[in-house]
């Protein structure tokens, strides 16, 4: 009999670590090869890991709920015969993570901040053994970021953390003294209302997508200054042109074309033009992304929301588009989206005509700093200008609504990117080919 380590398994440049949800096996329960034995969730999303080989669970290394650093072994696995690795000790989290510290770049995308400085994620990476003497010692994760580390990339050392905690109890730390006066004033003004139950009332706990997507909201409309702007397109053009091609399009491209990557296409030309709308801020410096991802919101099954993304979606024809959208939507549908393709959008696009509404007001989904919403295309009675004078038509129209950051995004910005969105799709041409 030989033993193999389950590791933890790179699941995307942007994760660095996962949390296990949920042993589907336990110690001592014979798995099959591929059969999955374990559920973990990251910070964009759930996935399982199969069994390398069959064998025997013998040891399990972390429960529910705990952090796993990619790269560790989660469990030893007991297999027949000398098995696809050698046996070999577990390291202790800290090790690992010298290891990854050391040689590895990882940039985990910023999440929402919770209280528990270990399970937030920063703009800056740190260890579960820095995170957790932070949190032993009450420092907050604004206040560990401002240490300047030794390690590679700058990052924070077990060392750079007790040289500090050395100083810090002889020199009062202004960032800790703010977040506690933050603190203060935010416990006088945002009080939680207190919930009283009457009879037949029904507590629901939310799950943790949902958890996440309410802290991630709260978190945006803290952050950004939100503005609406809202433009009534005539669609007609693309509408007709969609219902002319969309039985050859499926015949030949085994697919459905939609509106998606069409409304998906005028908006990366939109950007193309105007690209002070494709930026991030960084305290007082503005990010300008070189490339343009296109988040689409996507609601699944369970009632959450996930925000798959088409990366360079400027540098797609309408057929990549058309089968990047259904492919993304289709996976995020049945969970099998790696984190990389929920990671990086730097605008998104959200349908709220799916359900019938006209136009929404969506909170911008951050570090971006805009956000459009696309409403039910419906038929209208419209003013028609030809060169025969105005008359009267059935249109089918659209409003559009972006929603962006005034902090850096006013409104001559972000008024003209929404009405150029607008025209765009209103001088489509339906004779195109495709």
């Amino acid at each position: 009999m030989a033993e193999i380590e389950l590791i933890m398994p790179k699941m995307g440049e942007s994760v660095a670590e996962a949390t296990i949800t949920k042993w589907l096996k336990s110690e001592g329960d014979s798995v099959e090869a591929e059969e999955p034995i374990i559920e973990i969730a990251t910070d964009k999303v759930d996935s399982e890991i199969p069994a390398p080989e069959s064998g025997v669970i013998k040891k399990i290394l972390f429960q529910e709920d705990e952090v796993v650093q990619v790269g560790q072994a989660i469990a030893i696995i007991e297999v027949q015969g000398a098995g696809n690795s050698s046996p070999s000790p577990v390291k202790k989290a800290e090790e690992v993570l010298e290891n990854t510290n050391n040689n590895t770049t990882i940039s985990p995308a910023p999440v929402v901040q919770t209280t528990n400085v270990k399970s937030v994620v920063s703009n800056k990476f740190f260890s579960p053994l820095v995170k957790s003497i932070a949190e032993k010692e009450g420092i907050s994760i604004e206040e560990l970021e401002s240490i300047n580390g030794s390690g590679n990339n700058a990052r924070v050392t077990k060392d750079d953390l007790v040289n500090y905690l050395s100083n810090r109890k002889n020199t009062p730390n202004p960032v800790a003294e703010t977040k506690v006066s933050q603190a203060s004033n935010t416990e006088k003004t945002h009080k939680p209302a207190v919930i009283s139950l009457d009879n037949g009332d029904e507590i629901i706990q939310m799950d943790r997508m949902r958890k996440m997507i309410s802290d991630h909201m709260t978190m945006s409309k803290h952050t950004s200054a939100h503005v609406t702007s809202f433009v009534e397109a005539d669609v007609t053009n693309m509408v007709l042109w969609r219902n002319k091609v969309k039985d050859s399009f499926q015949k030949r491209e085994g697919e459905k074309i939609t509106f998606t990557p069409i409304i998906m296409e005028a908006v990366a030309k939109a950007i193309k033009e105007m690209p002070m709308i494709n930026v991030s801020v960084d305290g007082d410096k503005i990010i300008k992304r070189k490339h343009i991802n296109l988040g689409m919101a996507t609601a699944l099954p369970s009632g959450n929301l996930i925000v798959p993304v088409i990366k360079d979606a400027d540098q797609k024809n309408l057929v990549g588009l058309s089968k990047a959208v259904n492919d993304l939507a289709n996976r995020a549908r049945i969970n099998k989206l790696s984190p990389d393709e929920v990671a990086g959008g730097t605008f998104t696009v959200t349908n709220v005509g799916t359900f019938g509404n006209v136009m929404g007001t969506p909170i911008i989904n951050q570090p971006q700093v805009a956000i459009m919403a696309v409403g039910a295309i419906r038929k209208k009675p419209a003013v028609i200008e030809t060169p025969f004078g105005d008359t009267i038509g059935i249109r089918h129209q659209m409003f559009l609504s972006l929603s962006y950051d005034h902090r850096v995004v006013d409104g001559s910005l972000g008024g003209s990117f929404v009405q150029r969105v607008a025209k765009i799709l209103e001088e489509f041409d339906i004779n195109r080919d495709i």
